[in-house]
């Protein structure tokens, strides 16, 4: 039921403006405004705004928090300034992936975490039962919203709202106590788009007049049909396709953000032998040849009809209208432009493996 649904602060105002939806992880979400196609090309040409408040945050704070995000999570939190964040991962004892997330440092040995929206209580869950470490570990949701502006022009909006130089923002830079339009936010460059753009991490009653300032300078609304196109067209993965907890981040090629010999930490021995002895299947971009899209679950067989993995993600993309997608396929199998075989539903429609998505 929609009533049971979590709601951000923009709720109200999706049901004024008539956009379209749905049930996103326990979050009732807009999926589009006015078309994804539309969305998605203004996020390429120009500026739009994505409501990001469902993400969660997550506070560790105290003697020992910077020992415990190193056992807990796989990228090196000693290697952030107060001025960066970093991409990590938190997984399990076998190196699945049990989410992704982006982890802020605000001050010595406090950090904010910012989990995916359906996984928030889940990784609290887990954080929180970790013992031996003088640390507290907070659910802080309810203290947040988030937009994200995103797209070619969205430096020069934001600049135009602060006295804040952000000139010389670079990815995973962040500023705090910054007023943007008036408001106090948590100013990160970064995002799920693959262009320029910032997330504005503020109260949560500051959302919808903020929200409504940057609509107001053009920026263009956008739901997370569009949020999903322009992430795959970048190559960014998403938690329950590209990861998951019987996936490792080097089995989906991420392994930059995994630093095995930074100490003991959660899943470190079965990550350092996938980094010493590579992995026995591959995150790997693939592009339509034939005619079809290609959606998650689907298998992609050899040309003598032998399954070798399945799609993980799939999709058209509505400016270059191609087909393309993210299949988890035996490492053996791969090459890049190798062609294979998708079964689209009763279909077999041919595939190539390329390096990146146009």
């Amino acid at each position: 039921m929609m009533s049971e649904l979590r709601k951000t602060p923009l709720n109200e105002y999706y049901h004024e403006v008539g956009a379209k939806l749905v049930d996103f992880g326990g979050w009732e979400m807009p999926v589009s405004f006015t078309s994804i196609k539309e969305e998605h090309n203004s996020v390429r040409e120009d500026v739009g705004i994505f409501d990001v408040s469902h993400m969660g945050e997550i506070r560790i704070t105290g003697p020992e928090a910077e020992k415990f995000a190193n056992y807990t999570l796989t990228n090196d939190a000693s290697k952030l300034s107060l001025d960066k964040a970093q991409y990590t991962f938190l997984c399990n004892e076998k190196g699945g992936v049990e989410d992704d997330l982006v982890i802020y440092k605000l001050a010595d040995n406090d950090f904010l975490l910012v989990p995916n929206a359906a996984n928030t209580d889940h990784d609290f869950d887990l954080l929180n039962g970790v013992e031996g470490f003088d640390a507290k570990v907070e659910n802080v949701s309810s203290e947040y919203g988030q937009i994200a502006i995103q797209g070619p022009n969205s430096r020069k909006l934001i600049q135009s709202l602060t006295d804040e130089d952000i000139s010389e923002m670079g990815m995973f830079n962040f500023k705090q106590d910054v007023e943007v339009a008036g408001f106090n936010v948590l100013l990160s460059q970064s995002g799920y788009t693959g262009e320029d753009g910032f997330e504005l991490y503020t109260k949560p009653e500051d959302v919808l007049p903020l929200w409504k300032k940057l609509k107001a300078l053009g920026a263009v609304e956008c739901g997370l049909g569009a949020r999903d196109t322009l992430r795959m067209e970048a190559g960014l993965p998403l938690h329950g396709q590209e990861l998951s907890p019987d996936i490792t981040p080097l089995e989906a090629k991420l392994g930059f953000a995994v630093k095995v010999d930074k100490g003991d930490f959660i899943g470190q021995e079965v990550l350092k032998n996938q980094k010493e002895n590579g992995v026995k299947r591959r995150s790997s971009k693939f592009e339509i040849t034939g005619k079809g899209i290609a959606r998650t679950g689907y298998e992609v067989l050899d040309n003598a009809g032998n399954k070798v993995g399945e799609v993980t993600s799939g999709t058209q993309s509505p400016s270059s209208k191609k087909s393309f997608g993210f299949a988890l396929v035996d490492t053996d199998f791969y090459e890049l432009d190798k062609e294979f075989i998708i079964k689209i539903r009763n279909r077999e429609v041919s595939a190539k493996f390329i390096r990146n998505f146009k």
